[in-house]
């Protein structure tokens, strides 16, 4: 699964960033100051950085320098600096990609997509043998695929990123489908059972996904 380091403190924008983060199928991993920045990327080795400038204790641009220093790892850099200084500094340090505040999610995601797609990191998340590839919104398994539905997929990625926890129909709308489409409860067991069936044509027979009644979901890695 593709990880995507977020240093930002101030936490709401981190959080709303979090969550494109994870709606477009990537992990996010989240600090709020530049103090942990270096041992994080060490030992998580994410596959690109979203990095502010004005951070806690290190800034953004220290921390920069420091990465390079043993890692290539892409850099993008948020700032509410406009100056052309601060961009040559930013750039000198080794930064790939600038976003300015006030900046869109989607807009920051469109922009690491891209620097991904020219790094060749490819775009897809294994479980348990189990493949969800966003281009084109594949499920695969074993050399064979099926084609899922966006939605189809968004629902379908949350669950695997958490196997083994429950997500109510209301977290569902909330975190899979971004509170953008008039879903009801029909619609999304709708889902679940339109996933369930192009799951069987891949040739398995176990339960991906769970029902627990009273609560919600959760997806059950093949054993």
């Amino acid at each position: 699964m593709i990880k995507v380091l977020v240093v930002e403190d101030e936490r709401e924008i981190a959080a709303q960033v979090a969550k494109y983060i994870t709606r477009e199928g990537y992990k996010p991993i989240v600090l709020n100051s530049g103090e942990h920045v270096i041992d994080t990327v060490k030992q998580e080795l994410p596959d690109i950085i979203v990095l502010d400038v004005m951070l806690p204790i290190k800034d953004g641009v220290t921390c920069c320098k420091e990465i390079r220093e043993f890692s290539e790892i892409p850099i993008i850099m948020l700032t509410a600096r406009k100056t052309e200084n601060d961009r040559i500094l930013g750039l000198q340090a080794g930064v790939d990609d600038y976003v300015c505040k006030p900046f869109s999610a989607k807009e920051l995601m469109l922009r690491i997509q891209a620097i991904l797609k020219r790094t060749g990191i490819e775009n897809k998340q294994e479980n348990s043998g189990l493949q969800l590839d966003k281009n084109g919104f594949f499920l695969k398994y074993n050399g064979q695929e099926t084609k899922l539905t966006n939605l189809e997929f968004s629902l379908l990625n949350l669950l695997m990123q958490k196997p083994g926890r429950i997500y109510s129909r209301e977290q569902i709308i909330e975190l899979a489908y971004n509170n953008e489409c008039n879903a009801s409860d029909r619609a999304i067991d709708s889902h679940i059972k339109n996933i369930r069936k192009k799951v069987r044509s891949l040739a398995i027979e176990h339960n991906v996904i769970e029902t627990t009644y009273g609560a919600g979901f959760r997806y059950v890695p093949i054993s």
